[in-house]
């Protein structure tokens, strides 16, 4: 089997919070750092606050832009009355990716235990971008990146990864809508 080229990605970065600045902001810079390092493009880096519109309005504008490939979002994925980052993704999605969450929690229950049922991370697709809410933690970052977003972000992870679908995330608006 040939060995396949890597391919890097434009990635960009959202940290949603009523306190966090850019000198503070660890979650952020902890994806910035391993998304750089794995050889990716830091394509924006920005700070929201808890806020279901100006999550929204961030998230849809990567989504838009042909330069980014990838949105990664950390932080307001938790219980608390200002946590509204899944409230905010999920109804834009075109696709829910129900497997995110399913295989982060696997991951993060190795670390932390029965703690990981605190988070209500999630992942999907919107306007043909992978869009990933992580927890607002420098473990929590450290663990969906190290532990599912490094290979499937990895062109040349087998025996499958998202970059090799990336061309076809968007057939069902060419063909004219979901079907039902």
């Amino acid at each position: 089997m040939t060995e396949r080229a890597f391919i890097p990605l434009s990635i960009a970065v959202l940290t949603v919070s009523d306190t966090r600045t850019p000198a503070d902001d660890r979650s952020g810079d902890t994806l910035v750092e391993r998304l750089e390092t794995a050889g990716h493009r830091l394509a924006d880096r920005r700070i929201a606050p808890d806020d279901i519109d100006a999550i929204r309005v961030a998230v849809l504008g990567w989504s838009k832009d042909p330069a980014v490939d990838v949105v990664i979002t950390t932080g307001g994925t938790g219980f608390t009355g200002r946590d509204v980052t899944p409230e905010a993704l999920e109804p834009i999605f075109d696709k829910r990716m129900d497997g995110f969450s399913i295989v982060f929690h696997r991951v993060s229950f190795e670390k932390i235990g029965v703690s990981t049922i605190q988070s209500r991370a999630t992942a999907g697709v919107v306007n043909a971008t992978f869009v990933f809410a992580l927890p607002g933690s420098p473990g929590a970052c450290r663990d969906a990146w190290d532990g599912i977003l490094q290979a499937q972000l990895d062109y040349r992870h087998r025996p499958c990864n998202f970059v090799e679908i990336m061309p076809r995330l968007d057939e069902h608006l060419r063909r004219g809508g979901l079907s039902a």
